[in-house]
């Protein structure tokens, strides 16, 4: 099984546009969104949703005022402010530490499983796909991501499926580790602008430490010809192969604005570079076999 993670080093480049793209061109694909902080590949996938689940993570503490007498040792000992006068609990500020309850004289705080979101599973007109939303302001992302990751998995091995397509978080933390650990191909997203170069040597830094293949997308690479040149030199220099340029066009907005891949809306350039990564992205995934 092949597990293909599209990431970015920055938010912004592109990423979720060229995996919606790649999962038209395939179809018969698992789909998996593991940029559950902020998920947004459903708007050009369009899912219908066939399967909502909770998701847990972490503890909340609930505190019985049958039992409570109010003597706010729990109040005292909270270092994160999050027990209010009343006695509520905030959700926002609470570490889920249990201090609270340990301190508690009469027992009346009870640490429950923590609801932070719900992950879903999904039939899309281009195969099957797993994604999930993170609620506000909780944490444990990366947890979340290895269970989308192993829900796509089963997925496919119960749909005889042997190519999973992974839109990863943007950035280099625990999110994006969660989603390339163990992966076949990461391809990078990046953009010819200052910031868009230094957060792909970062994120080639990532790949290269735990010892993932990688490769580059330079996206709107015609903006910029100076700058793609440095990063296509980062690139050369790093052994690291650019799988395409893909020009800036005004047609992707409108793609994105009627909810669709561009690929399904044109033919153009920018469809035709997204056709030529996808037979590269094969053909290196396939070529040893």
């Amino acid at each position: 099984m092949k597990e293909i993670v599209i990431i970015s080093g920055k938010g912004g480049t592109g990423k979720t546009t060229i995996t919606a793209s790649l999962a038209a061109l395939w179809k018969n694909t698992i789909i998996a969104d593991c940029d559950v902080d902020a998920a947004d590949l459903h708007l050009l996938m369009q899912p219908l949703t066939k399967q909502t689940n909770p998701f847990y993570s972490g503890k909340l503490p609930n505190i019985d005022m049958n039992l409570c007498n109010e003597c706010k040792k729990c109040i005292e000992v909270c270092e994160f402010n999050a027990i209010r006068n009343d006695f509520s609990v905030s959700k926002i500020d609470c570490e889920g530490c249990g201090t609270c309850a340990f301190f508690c004289p009469t027992g009346a705080i009870r640490l429950e499983d923590r609801h932070c979101g719900e992950w879903y599973l999904s039939e899309t007109r281009f195969g099957p796909m797993v994604h999930a939303r993170l609620g506000i302001a909780e944490a444990n992302s990366g947890k979340l991501v290895t269970l989308i990751r192993k829900e796509a998995k089963q997925l496919a091995e119960k749909k005889g499926l042997d190519l999973i397509l992974i839109d990863g978080s943007p950035g280099i933390g625990c999110p994006v580790i969660s989603s390339i650990t163990g992966a076949s191909l990461v391809v990078i997203v990046t953009e010819p602008t200052v910031s868009g170069i230094h957060d792909m040597e970062r994120v080639l830094g990532l790949t290269s430490h735990f010892q993932i293949s990688s490769s580059v997308i330079i996206n709107k690479a015609d903006l910029n010809r100076e700058m793609s040149q440095q990063i296509e030199s980062v690139c050369k220099n790093c052994n690291i192969e650019v799988l395409g340029r893909i020009p800036y066009d005004r047609i992707v907005t409108k793609a994105m604005v009627e909810g669709n891949p561009v690929v399904e809306v044109d033919n153009g350039p920018v469809t035709q570079e997204i056709q030529s990564i996808s037979h590269q992205i094969h053909n290196r995934l396939y070529s040893n076999q």
